[in-house]
């Protein structure tokens, strides 16, 4: 049902501006290099190697998960952005911190309160925070569905907080990704198909999660875009 809410979306937003908001996998080298990934991302080769050994099966049941935290509802990955380290300072400030130039954060706070982005899901380079989402690579919502609901919550809670599944990115874009996955969705960006298809590729190794044959397709040939 996510899926389809995302993809009626995005089509209307099609309608509307003629844009094409998701798009299927860019050429080979278009767009703009943004060189950076989360600390333990695996290569290209590497990346090519675990995405042979993943499971491949239909996506699960969506029975069950609830995002939602608020009023009693099912929070089934925990709330958003916890402390999971301890070390003070919340996953989104870390991502932020991490992903920006210019950092500049709340006075005696670890909040960040100003900095700049080169978005590597369009190549656009943002400078207003409040336009800065992060976003799971992995989508929870795919999570879910490819092996953790079976997971314990507490190894939800964290995946949901794990840093190498996380960057910071242009809100706009990341609402059009909603929960979708690369066979429905790669970022606009074509020089980053490579970047975003290791990241993907080492959380779903990373945590045991399948894939399904069109997924797997879509990652290959991201992967493929790589350099020797």
């Amino acid at each position: 049902m996510l899926r389809r809410t995302t993809a009626v979306l995005a089509a209307l937003l099609l309608l509307l501006t003629g844009c094409d908001v998701v798009g299927s996998l860019p050429a080979a080298g278009g767009g703009t290099t943004v060189d950076r990934v989360p600390e333990g991302t695996v290569d290209g080769p590497t990346a090519q190697t675990l995405l042979a050994r993943l499971a491949v099966a239909e996506p699960g049941r969506m029975s069950g998960y609830a995002r939602d935290c608020d009023n009693g509802a099912g929070c089934v990955f925990g709330r958003p952005w916890e402390d999971v380290d301890g070390d003070g300072c919340d996953q989104r400030s870390q991502v932020l911190a991490r992903d920006l130039t210019d950092v500049r954060r709340k006075e005696g706070r670890c909040a960040v309160e100003s900095g700049s982005l080169l978005d590597p899901y369009t190549g656009d380079t943002v400078t207003t925070v409040s336009k800065i989402q992060i976003d799971h690579v992995v989508p929870l919502a795919e999570m879910w569905r490819s092996g953790a609901a079976a997971w314990p919550r507490e190894r939800r809670v964290a995946a949901a907080n794990d840093l190498r599944n996380l960057l910071a990115v242009q809100g706009g874009v990341n609402q059009s990704k909603g929960d979708q996955t690369p066979d429905e969705w790669m970022p606009p960006n074509g020089a980053f198909a490579c970047q975003y298809g290791r990241v993907y590729v080492t959380v779903k190794a990373e945590y045991g999660l399948s894939v399904t044959a069109a997924e797997r397709g879509a990652l290959e040939r991201a992967l493929a875009t790589c350099a020797a």
